[in-house]
């Protein structure tokens, strides 16, 4: 099937981070042209170019995808590096690098998170380039999640447009609709407000990180940066999963859940655990799992519940304490607890704690204060149901659901 060029390129062209990427890219590497491109069984289309040496392909050009590497990768789903053409034992009598004339490359996948490869960030020079470096094939994998992550989050944003516009004609059918309408206006008043706030400090973040990648690329405070890059497109990630959750509730559609009890559920809990352990590398989190596996439940909206207790106590608790994390099964029942230390949840807040839109006892704490909300649906779509208790002691968080295995 032949791909629409303009809106693949349009849809590149709407993040604004792209030419610092292309720019960040070809500083870090020598690199002569940089391009993003996107990648079909049947097509090669340059999203995005940077090109200092003349390669001649502009925006919206076209390869034929049978020459390029890019094709390669797109079946196998792996980077490619090559130093230098000649030197190189898998690529020296390739046809490619003749073919467009450069000696030294670099591309990795662009890979969505339903694991489709949707093209590439590569680059090329005609001169070898020492690009084995740890530094450099891990900032070219950092920013082509970044560019994914930016992509599904505009896909989601237009979905959700277009859903609200199908909702409203809904809604004007009937009498009793056009009270909901009401609801949907608010729901686009909180949509902007996503766009303008939350989803703004993030993406400040990434710009800053680029900026300081681009000025000084060979720095030794890479990989913090790279850190900070990371932690805040995990962010983005969550406050787009939670909205679009809410967005579907308020809507009129039931949270959906796709119960498994095949596959084991404490993988998913761990990798949760890892990922806001990288993304707060001050903050200590002591787990405990010991569950009768298989768990059956929708593995993962169980992983989107965790994350968002886990990132909750993180938040809000005590960074010089650690943070306990347990998972197991009671006579028959799932059990999942989070405890955090630090100040204790006052009672006004506790009366409004599983409320969209509610951010506990710090009004300024960054985020949608939908995290609970979500988590609280979550429990409820699989029969269970979250309690809190918080003490000057301690303040936990405890999930609790009957197996049903059948």
């Amino acid at each position: 099937m032949t791909i629409d060029v303009e809106a693949e390129v349009s849809a590149i062209q709407q993040i604004g981070a792209v030419p610092k990427i292309l720019d960040v890219v070809g500083r870090i590497t020598g690199m002569g042209f940089v391009a993003i491109a996107r990648v079909t069984s049947e097509q090669w289309v340059c999203c995005a170019v940077r090109d200092s040496i003349n390669f001649g392909l502009a925006e919206g050009g076209e390869l034929q995808v049978e020459t390029t590497i890019c094709n390669e990768i797109r079946q196998h789903g792996k980077p490619v590096v090559i130093n230098d053409v000649e030197t190189d034992g898998a690529f020296c009598n390739h046809p490619t690098p003749a073919m467009y004339g450069f000696k030294s490359y670099i591309s990795v996948p662009i890979v969505l998170s339903n694991g489709t490869i949707w093209g590439t960030l590569c680059a090329i020079d005609p001169m070898p380039r020492d690009l084995r470096k740890p530094e450099i094939l891990g900032s070219f994998q950092l920013l082509s999640e970044l560019i994914a992550a930016q992509l599904q989050l505009n896909l989601r944003l237009q979905q959700s447009q277009a859903d609200l516009r199908i909702s409203r004609a809904d809604l004007l059918t009937s009498r009793a609709d056009l009270l909901d309408e009401r609801r949907t206006s608010e729901l686009r008043e909180q949509f902007i407000g996503v766009l303008g706030h939350d989803l703004r400090n993030p993406l400040a973040s990434i710009d800053a990180g680029l900026r300081l990648l681009l000025r000084n690329p060979g720095s030794q405070k890479a990989p913090d940066i790279i850190l900070s890059v990371q932690k805040s497109i995990l962010r983005m990630a969550g406050l787009v999963d939670n909205i679009m959750d809410f967005a579907r509730g308020r809507l009129g559609g039931a949270l959906t859940i796709k119960r498994d009890a095949t596959q084991p559920l404490t993988p998913v809990l761990e990798q949760v655990i890892a990922e806001l352990e990288s993304a707060w590398p001050d903050v200590a989190i002591e787990a405990a799992i010991d569950v009768d596996e298989p768990v059956n439940c929708d593995r993962s909206k169980m992983g989107q519940l965790f994350s968002n207790l886990l990132g909750n106590a993180i938040a809000y608790g005590d960074h010089g304490r650690p943070v306990r994390v347990s998972a197991r099964t009671i006579d028959g029942v799932f059990e999942l607890a989070v405890t955090n230390y630090g100040q204790p949840i006052s009672d006004k807040a506790m009366e409004n704690l599983f409320k969209p839109y509610t951010r506990g006892d710090r009004p300024s704490q960054q985020g949608l204060g939908l995290g609970l909300y979500i988590a609280s649906q979550i429990a409820k779509a699989h029969g269970g149901e979250i309690k809190a208790s918080s003490s000057s002691e301690e303040t936990r968080f405890v999930f609790r659901m009957p197996q049903r295995v059948h």
